[in-house]
């Protein structure tokens, strides 16, 4: 009897799952390539059987593979995506041109990938899962693949990738830092780990210590090094509600472009993600400008600053670090709270491994009511003390204890006038968690169905 889709997940959740609890230490004894390497090869290598685009940074990794495979499915192209975590549903991990795994694959990948697992001793969640991608994206018969790493890089399952088309490292900041480093230069170097010999790196623009160590393991690597901002220059362009423009200024593709993701670090993002196309167009992938500004402007990649409903505005943020929330922060400030009518009402839930002081330094100065939940996972913090962290941040407004997400959104409305702000963020179980007691659809951002952003990808598409 054929294994059916929920004793697939039961399977893989049998599977040490770091993401769950993480590991003590981020060494090659513990996180290791051996494993992931020697289960692909006993699968027959599937991830050789198409070009593969590879990405790793601290913010920003999942909108520039989101906006890199839109472009090239735009572009007529078979895409395959892998990125994590998931928000509300497993299957947004693994998309195909956009659509998630169907349950069915999924199960028969699991079924034919067990005996195998079976046999190798130690393999965890994250390197089987992982494995599955590649089997899907060769199953379907991919062009391209863009693949996300899903924590540091040097040491990811990701990695096992032999001779990517591009390798990518989008902004650095600290976060994961007890298995990472505590130092921007330690997180870089982790980060450049995914430089391959030959193959063109890109990166966002970068502290110069993080920059210096992304430049000598180019160099070490013989891998050109393109830097945006430095060898791609950009121009962040006008933003509001709806979408952000931005402009390259040099090259074939330079001229103005424009996405429906919000805050003027998206037009970074887009920048990044148009330097990383240009390398794969250079290695013979078909990128036309039309399938830029289509698929830029047709990116679907929910929890990001994400418009869910208005009047009263309802925004959903996965900022979970406090260079994130710093973004978050001038978002809100420059494209929602620019009115003295509207107050801002912030759910708020995190893990314990995050910086919650930082994060709370940059939006509880903006909070009207502080809303604290607390995520379904093990590594969640309580409510409670999350209260204690708010306290010693010096915020001296309203608080209030809802742990599920249902309770806070219910407490949020309550308290929401017409004109006001309501944000949930700290988290992306934050975000998932209020998505499906919103009912929103998985793997489909909000924005896709609204009329005024249908409007603007009419006039690109």
């Amino acid at each position: 009897m054929a294994l059916s889709y929920s004793d697939a997940l039961d399977y893989l959740y049998s599977l040490i799952n770091y993401e769950v609890q993480r590991p003590e230490r981020y060494a090659p004894e513990v996180v290791s390539l051996e494993r992931p390497r020697a289960l692909l090869a006993a699968l027959g290598n599937p991830q050789e059987r198409y070009p593969c685009l590879h990405l790793t940074g601290t913010k920003g990794k999942g909108s520039v593979s989101a906006m890199c495979a839109s472009v090239l499915s735009a572009a007529g192209l078979r895409v395959g995506l892998y990125s994590s975590p998931h928000l509300q549903d497993f299957r947004e991990r693994i998309r195909l041109n956009d659509a998630l795994i169907a349950p069915e694959l999924l199960a028969s990948l699991v079924e034919r990938v067990q005996p195998y697992v079976a046999r190798l001793a130690g393999l965890t969640w994250f390197e089987v899962v992982t494995a599955i991608a590649f089997m899907a994206f060769a199953e379907v018969s991919v062009d391209v693949a863009v693949i996300e790493v899903g924590l540091g890089g040097r040491l990811d399952a990701t990695n096992i990738l032999r001779a990517p088309l591009t390798t990518t490292v989008t902004s650095l900041s600290y976060d994961h830092t007890h298995l990472l480093g505590n130092t921007l230069p330690q997180i870089a170097f982790e980060k450049a780990g995914i430089f391959k010999r030959g193959v063109p790196a890109i990166s966002a623009p970068q502290p110069l210590e993080a920059l210096a160590v992304l430049e000598r393991i180019a160099a070490e690597r013989n891998a050109p090094l393109i830097v945006v901002g430095r060898d791609v220059p950009f121009e962040v362009g006008q933003g509001d509600e709806f979408g952000q423009t931005f402009r390259l200024m040099e090259g074939a593709w330079r001229g103005e472009y424009w996405t429906p993701l919000l805050g003027a670090h998206q037009a970074l993002n887009g920048a990044v993600a148009l330097a990383t196309l240009e390398q794969a167009h250079k290695a013979g992938l078909p990128i036309s400008r039309q399938a830029i500004h289509s698929g830029l402007a047709q990116v679907n990649w929910a929890g990001r600053l994400e418009v869910v409903r208005r009047a009263p505005y309802l925004l959903l943020d996965s900022a979970h670090n406090a260079a994130s929330a710093e973004r978050l922060r001038d978002s809100l400030q420059s494209l929602f709270l620019n009115s003295t009518e509207r107050r801002l009402i912030l759910i708020f839930g995190a893990f314990s491994d995050k910086d919650v002081s930082g994060m709370f330094r940059a939006l509880l100065p903006l909070a009207d009511q502080l809303i604290l939940m607390q995520p379904i996972s093990p590594r969640a913090f309580s409510t409670d003390q999350l209260a204690e962290l708010a306290l010693q941040a010096g915020y001296t407004g309203t608080l209030h204890s809802c742990p599920s997400a249902q309770e806070a959104l219910a407490r949020a409305e309550q308290l929401a006038a017409p004109s006001d702000v309501i944000c949930a963020t700290g988290s992306l179980s934050v975000v998932g968690e209020l998505r499906s007691v919103l009912g929103l659809k998985p793997g489909r951002a909000a924005y896709l169905d609204e009329r005024a952003v249908q409007l603007r990808q009419n006039r690109l598409v």
